[in-house]
């Protein structure tokens, strides 16, 4: 079993950054692929970010891909994701995952998931 503990989130003016942690404990050495999704009231969950466990691969949506970065630190089993220039169509609930296979991040499968941490972005 793995579980990710989530940090980061709040609630911000539009226009400011935020950075989300994510730190992996127990079965680590499971070769997973991070990432995070996000879920807005009324609204399906979404991938807004993954990256793979060497750090090599990211994955972006599309329509954050200009305003996040996201990177893992392997040694410390922690994902970090970096969104600027928050607008209030960010505001969701945020939730760390993981899956062996990044392809199935991204059909929104999840092999494990964090608590979640809610943004709320105020114009």
């Amino acid at each position: 079993q793995v579980q990710l503990i989530e940090s980061g989130g709040g609630s911000v003016q539009a226009g400011r950054s935020l950075r989300f942690s994510c730190t992996a404990s127990g079965r680590t050495s499971a070769n997973l692929v991070m990432g995070w999704f996000r879920q807005a009231p009324g609204k399906e969950r979404e991938l807004v970010a993954a990256v793979s466990w060497s750090g090599g691969i990211t994955y972006y949506q599309d329509s954050i891909k200009a305003r996040c970065t996201i990177s893992r630190d392997s040694a410390k089993n922690t994902v970090y994701m970096e969104i600027n220039s928050l607008q209030p169509e960010d505001t969701a609930v945020y939730y760390c995952a993981a899956h062996p296979i990044l392809d199935r991040l991204q059909s929104g499968e999840y092999q494990y998931l964090g608590q979640g941490t809610q943004v709320i972005v105020s114009s």
